[in-house]
């Protein structure tokens, strides 16, 4: 049995998402016999990071400077926006490398169950970023979600009128999915959005 230290900060990884008990027990185990190659870096890394961290002004990325990285960077197409409903969406799409614009991070999604209203989230913000000009087109990248799409919707909506090209992630069928393992809706939804072939 480990100290109540130790089982304290077991404790703590797994409260993290993704980590349950005896995962964190593992990476408890792995940083106590690596403490100067893992643990005293990672101790290092996390007081930097929570000393230093910042929401963006601009998009609500999560970063340590305001502007965050991705609005700093004069190489982005500033004409082109992606909206996302939280920063983990954000981060997975601009890892891909497929979209050169910039971001905008809602903080979540329109949900009558959970008392989600517009203004709850940063859908003012969106408005007044894409009202003064110099955007082109809005990428709503909403979740698959029935909540994601009402958002979408309602985004839309609010969007009408001005002068900027909306568009939505295709959904459906994943790379290399095998229909046995898909759910009814995502079958739905590429059956609806089909297209022809070549």
């Amino acid at each position: 049995m480990a100290s109540t230290e130790i089982e304290a900060l077991v404790q703590q990884l797994a409260r993290l998402p993704g980590l349950g008990p005896r995962s964190a027990r593992r990476a408890v185990l792995h940083l106590m016999k690596k403490r100067e190659s893992a643990f005293a870096p990672l101790l290092a890394a996390l007081q930097t990071v929570s000393e230093r961290l910042v929401t963006c002004g601009i998009c609500g990325n999560v970063d340590t400077q305001d502007p965050c990285a991705i609005c700093a960077d004069p190489r982005r197409d500033a004409r082109s926006l992606c909206v996302v409903e939280e920063v983990s969406d954000l981060w997975a799409l601009d890892k891909s490398r497929l979209f050169p614009g910039k971001y905008h991070v809602l903080g979540g999604r329109l949900s009558a169950l959970e008392g989600v209203r517009p203004q709850d989230l940063s859908i003012d913000a969106l408005v007044a970023r894409v009202a003064a000009g110099g955007i082109d087109e809005v990428v709503l990248a909403m979740n698959a979600t029935l909540e994601g799409q009402t958002t979408a919707h309602y985004l839309a909506e609010r969007l009408e009128g001005y002068p900027v090209r909306l568009t939505q992630l295709a959904h459906g069928l994943p790379v290399g999915g095998e229909l046995d393992y898909l759910d009814e809706g995502t079958l739905a939804q590429a059956l609806r959005a089909r297209r022809p072939v070549g």
